[in-house]
């Protein structure tokens, strides 16, 4: 028995209206993308062809030149980076993380809420505005009590404040996507809400809490405007907490624009290593995240 209906085809005519569009929006679609890279594969590409050009062993190990005077490193703004980074997240990271737990484990309502609202409210604020801060806090205390100005701990600290919300919001969605079914699967068994906490949600949670805290690492190790107001700079090696501290984004900042070719070399190799150590910190985050898938 033959159907009394006209047999049509499955495919779509290459010249109709529909796959004319589809083609159309594809091609613009790809097109932003790739325009949406430009900018990004020229600054990378800028400061990586400068960056290499001015790289060499000894600015791992001297310190910065006088303006006219040929080779030189910044082994110190190296070291005073990595320094105010570790202060920034070891007071950052215990801080924020027992912030993000208690707000999805222990708070509802209210309170929670306006929480989350003053975090975000956070991380908008200009990182000058942390740098100001504090110096009222800890630089002007530090004056008063007659044990220094500038130091590594003003930066650390104020470098901890940029680093906060960050932290907290990741660590924060990280714990809500954790299945209800492990906690009441805990609390089944008999475990109490501190123990599901600590050997059910966090080891779940840990990769994504892993790529919250080096992405807040990373954009802290770029920060110039805080550590101006906190740490400042030096051009010696770090002896003390309590001293003035170099860092690699302020010796770009004060070197790039001096008219001297030595030191403009070594704001090019300095954002280079500021740019790899961002690439290394990335790194590490999708490493964790794929650990866990």
């Amino acid at each position: 028995m033959t159907s009394s209906f006209p047999e049509r085809s499955l495919t779509r005519s290459p010249k109709s209206k529909r796959t004319l569009f589809n083609t159309v929006m594809t091609v613009l679609a790809f097109t932003c993308g790739v325009l949406a890279l430009l900018p990004l594969l020229a600054v990378l590409s800028y400061v990586i062809i400068e960056g290499f050009s001015s790289l060499n062993p000894s600015i791992f190990t001297e310190l910065p030149p006088a303006p006219l005077r040929k080779g030189g490193g910044f082994g110190n703004a190296i070291l005073g980076t990595l320094l105010m980074v570790s202060i920034a997240a070891l007071m950052s990271i215990p801080f924020g993380v027992l912030a993000a737990i208690y707000l999805t484990e222990f708070s509802s309502g209210p309170l929670a809420r306006w929480i989350r609202f003053a975090t975000n409210i956070l991380s908008g604020v200009p990182s000058i505005i942390a740098g100001v801060f504090a110096y009222g806090i800890v630089v002007l205390t530090f004056v008063k009590l007659g044990i220094g100005s500038y130091s590594a701990i003003g930066g650390g600290f104020a470098l901890a404040i940029l680093m906060l919300p960050i932290i907290v919001r990741t660590t924060d969605e990280a714990l809500q996507l954790v299945s209800q079914d492990l906690r009441q699967a805990s609390v089944g068994l008999g475990a109490t809400n501190f123990q599901t906490v600590t050997q059910v949600v966090l080891p779940a949670a840990l990769p994504a809490i892993v790529t919250g805290s080096t992405l807040a690492i990373a954009r802290a190790s770029g920060e110039t405007a805080p550590l101006l107001f906190t740490a400042l700079f030096s051009q010696f090696w770090p002896k003390s907490l309590l001293e003035p501290t170099a860092s690699l984004a302020v010796l770009v900042y004060n070197f790039a624009v001096t008219p001297f070719k030595n030191l403009q070399s070594l704001a090019w190799a300095a954002s280079l290593i500021l740019v790899l150590m961002v690439l290394i910190t990335s790194i590490i985050a999708r490493w964790a995240t794929r650990e866990k898938a």
